[in-house]
């Protein structure tokens, strides 16, 4: 009893400096009009964007890294997180003019 007693100060100390790590932020990204909005700003590792598609047409999200690839049917959602950091061009395989670009901090 006396070593458990002597390792909870510790184990207090390690879980209290867990809770300083950032926690996943979840974004939405929207497409309307056929076009994507705009990436939102000061995504990193581990967040997790939603792409909503309000329009009446299917789209994707595709990565042209191949990192992901979200088929996203009339008026639905798909999500996904964000796993490497870097700048990432995006379009839609549909419609290619639609494109965009994530930054991702580590």
């Amino acid at each position: 009893m006396g070593s458990l007693m002597k390792s909870l100060p510790l184990l207090s100390a390690l879980l209290w400096a867990g809770n300083g790590v950032g926690s996943a932020t979840e974004y939405q990204i929207t497409i309307a009009g056929m076009k994507f909005g705009s990436p939102p700003a000061g995504l990193h590792v581990g967040d997790v964007i939603v792409w909503r598609n309000d329009d009446i047409f299917r789209h994707t999200a595709t990565a042209r890294d191949k990192s992901f690839d979200i088929d996203l049917p009339p008026k639905s959602e798909g999500r996904m997180t964000i796993g490497e950091a870097g700048a990432i061009d995006f379009y839609c395989r549909f419609h290619p003019a639609m494109t965009g670009k994530l930054e991702v901090r580590p």
